[in-house]
């Protein structure tokens, strides 16, 4: 057989790519029309220009899907990751990339996907467990110093996590500890870098304070790692609190239920996990002129007080001053009273003065006396022995003096003593 038999002996003249589609395209169109089809939602995107774009899958086969003006869609709402939903929709081709879609004008809904289901079921299981409720959730630290970031070390989340971190506190320590964030397995990567960064005796870094976990923005089977019940186990054993930072805003992950605060996106979790620095060099610049003007109104009757004590201890110190200045005076005058110089000086003046006083009081006394011994001496002369000697009498005594008052008690052949006016006459007794 000749595989080849249909193949014209002469070429035709050839369609264009673009003709070609065109006719896939009509032949689409008119022989399908607009028809319900029924499958799982994945990749759903929402376009800020209303539009939505998403891929209908079953278990063997996907098809591309937009849905334009999404908002004025009937069951529009219905339309998110994971759901099973039914559309009513045009098949058609989309020229410029060859592609085969699908045109939904309505949605309805149509029961949960597989993973959808597995999420509500783990979700019911865990919220049961008490994974979700708030009193084990633990409080952040205010003043983070050491922060581990569980994430790929490629994605666009670790740049947005540490461009933040450096703009609002600097002063932050980040350890990266890498992992996979989609795959299999990718689910036992995070729990174990969450054990890690709890076991710092095993683990050598710094204790971390705080730890961030998650990823960027994904399809629900991207993000399917943060919904395994092994990340979700290891973030409720961790005694580090954790920021799960999983998708974009309208993602949710088990991982946020279960974690101690949920961030909608990467960026936003390093924005929760420190304060900015310039806020608070702000809130403290704040808080100063605040105080200053607290303490001036606080202190304004006190400052007034203490000016009144201040003016009372002047006129306190200033009287008291005086006085003791008048009685350093009277101690000065009384010092220079007591200084030996002076006392010396008086004493001095005394002893001159009682020099002259015993000097004229001796001379007065000798005066005296000199008076009375010439009046004795004309007395002794008037009445001594030589003005009777003058008189032609004579005085005769012993050799020892001894006056003879008659004869009876002379003697024979005692030596005799006679004086007389002009001389001795020296006797011998005879009888």
């Amino acid at each position: 057989m000749d595989l080849f038999s249909d193949i014209p002996k002469k070429p035709s003249k050839a369609l264009s790519v673009t003709l070609l589609l065109k006719r896939i395209k009509r032949l689409v169109e008119v022989d399908l029309g607009k028809l319900w089809i029924e499958g799982e939602v994945s990749n759903l995107k929402k376009q800020a220009s209303g539009h939505w774009y998403f891929s209908l899958k079953d278990d063997h086969s996907q098809i591309q899907c937009v849905i334009f003006h999404a908002r004025n869609r009937e069951g529009s709402d219905f339309l998110e990751d994971g759901a099973k939903v039914k559309t009513f929709a045009e098949t058609t081709v989309y020229e410029a990339r060859g592609q085969l879609q699908v045109i939904v004008e309505k949605v309805e809904n149509a029961g949960l996907g597989d993973l959808q289901a597995r999420f509500e079921a783990l979700k019911k299981k865990l919220q049961l467990e008490g994974l979700f409720d708030s009193s084990r959730k633990q409080k952040l630290p205010f003043f983070p110093k050491v922060i581990g970031i569980v994430t790929s070390p490629t994605g666009a989340a670790i740049q947005d996590i540490f461009s933040v971190l450096e703009r609002r506190a600097p002063w932050i320590q980040t350890i990266l500890y890498p992992v996979r964030v989609q795959g299999k397995g990718s689910e036992n990567e995070i729990a174990k870098a969450i054990r890690d960064l709890n076991r710092t005796d095993s683990f050598e870094h710094p204790a971390c304070d705080l730890l961030i976990v998650g990823r960027g923005g994904g399809s629900l089977e991207d993000l399917w790692a943060f919904n395994e019940e092994a990340v979700a186990r290891a973030m409720a054993a961790s005694h580090i609190p954790i920021i799960s930072a999983v998708g974009h805003e309208i993602d949710f992950t088990i991982a946020d239920f279960v974690a101690d605060l949920r961030a909608p996106t990467p960026s936003a979790a390093a924005e929760l996990a420190v304060p900015d620095i310039q806020e608070l060099l702000a809130h403290f610049q704040n808080l100063k002129h605040r105080l200053d003007r607290n303490l001036k109104q606080l202190l304004r009757e006190p400052i007034q007080n203490l000016d009144l004590l201040h003016q009372d201890l002047l006129r306190g110190m200033k009287s008291t001053l005086e006085e003791k200045q008048k009685r350093l005076q009277e101690q000065m005058m009384r010092l220079r009273y007591l200084h030996p110089e002076q006392v010396l000086e008086r004493r001095a003046d005394k002893l001159d003065s009682l020099n002259k006083y015993l000097e004229t009081s001796v001379n007065q006394k000798l005066k005296n006396l000199s008076a009375r011994l010439s009046h004795y001496e004309t007395l002794l002369r008037s009445l001594g022995p030589e003005s009777i000697l003058k008189r032609g009498y004579s005085i005769t005594t012993r050799a020892d003096g001894t006056i003879i008052n008659g004869c009876q008690s002379l003697i024979n052949g005692e030596i005799i003593h006679t004086k007389m006016i002009d001389g001795e006459l020296i006797s011998k007794v005879f009888s």
